[in-house]
Parts: C-alpha cells; structure tokens; sequence
C-alpha cells in the first residue's frame, strides 16, 4: 500500500510563535509530501512496495542496488517527518519526567546536560540533517545523521529528532539554526517521547 503524508495532529498556526504557520504549511504540505511522492515511486513494483517504511529502511541493502538511494532519502525523508510531526504540540514543551527523565539523566548527567548535547550536535551537523535522542540497544545516545537519514537504518531507534535542514526554519529564523533549536524546545512533545521509550526500554 502506498505511503501517504499524515495530516498534522494540530492546525498549522498551533505552534506560534516558535514554529511559523508559514513554515508548518511548505514543509508539512509540500517536502513532506515530496518525499512521499518519490518513496511511493522508488518502491512500486518491488517486493517492499506493501512494507511499513520502518522496515524498508531497517533493510536497505536488501533493496535492488538502483532503489536504496532513492528509497534511503525519500523513505527516510516520510518516516523522518512523521516522527517529527508528533513530536511536537501546541502549549508543550517544559521537561520529561519518570522513566525518560530519569534515563536522560542517567546517560547525560542532567536534562540541561542533554539539552546542550542535541542542540550541539543539530548546531555543528554541516549542510541538511538531524539531530536524534536515540535508544542504541543498551540506552540512551544523542546522534546526528546527514541528509533524511535514520537512526533505524543504524540499528538504534529514534525517540525524538530535530530536523535541522534549512526548509525547517528558515522562512523565520534564516541561518540562526541554534535560535531556531532553542525555540524548537518550547514544543516538544515529551509525553509522545516517554511513550517510544516505554516500548523499547
């Protein structure tokens, strides 16, 4: 079954002032659906085309060799947005706490701590990229990736990921990407955060 863009879980404008209408609506409506566009038409025809994308990208290289770069960037680029998507929430933000507050603290020292790590890591990825709260098997690791590559593709799982390609702040912040992290914090949906981690912890 072909992939599909989701529709947001809240109205474009839900996140102002930190994230733009403006830059919700080019991004939502127009790369995310790009990305689906030409992951639907990388997989058509191929044994993967009925797949969740998770899979897919767990299993690229089994992939014919002409589909993994297509599939890579574009499935990567819909399951990437996906998760962005809801990760974020109007009048959210704040901290974690229980079970994710504690193992942020854990693996980091502190939450600040952490805070400073995924904004460094999103600050220094050169060119287009994200930067991810990932768990690796063994606990929690702040990774960055280039481009819509994913964390699933490394074996780790992606909890929360912030997108740091320019057409994700740029309308409003030009090339301030760390005011553009900073901000970011105010809608991080922690709650959808505690949850992928309850499911691999």
């Amino acid at each position: 079954m072909a992939y599909s863009v989701p529709p947001l879980p809240y109205d474009y404008s839900a996140l102002e002032p930190h994230i733009d209408e403006a830059t919700m609506r080019v991004h939502h409506d127009k790369h995310h659906q790009a990305y689906v566009d030409k992951a639907n038409a990388a997989l058509e025809g191929t044994e993967w085309a009925d797949s969740a994308i998770e899979e897919v990208l767990k299993n690229l290289q089994h992939l014919p060799a002409d589909k993994q770069g297509p599939v890579r960037n574009n499935g990567g680029g819909h399951y990437n947005h996906t998760l962005f998507w809801e990760s974020m929430a109007p009048g959210a933000g704040g901290e974690p706490d229980g079970a994710l507050r504690t193992a942020i603290d854990s693996a980091f020292g502190s939450f600040g701590d952490f805070k400073a790590k995924l904004k460094d890591a999103g600050v220094n990825r050169f060119g287009s990229g994200w930067s991810w709260l990932v768990h690796d098997g063994s606990g929690l690791a702040v990774v960055s990736s280039a481009n819509q590559d994913n964390p699933i593709s490394a074996g780790q799982t992606p909890l929360l990921g912030v997108d740091v390609w320019e057409h994700a702040y740029y309308l409003k912040y030009q090339n301030r990407r760390p005011d553009y992290i900073d901000a970011w914090w105010n809608v991080v949906n922690w709650p959808k955060v505690a949850e992928r981690f309850g499911a691999v912890s």
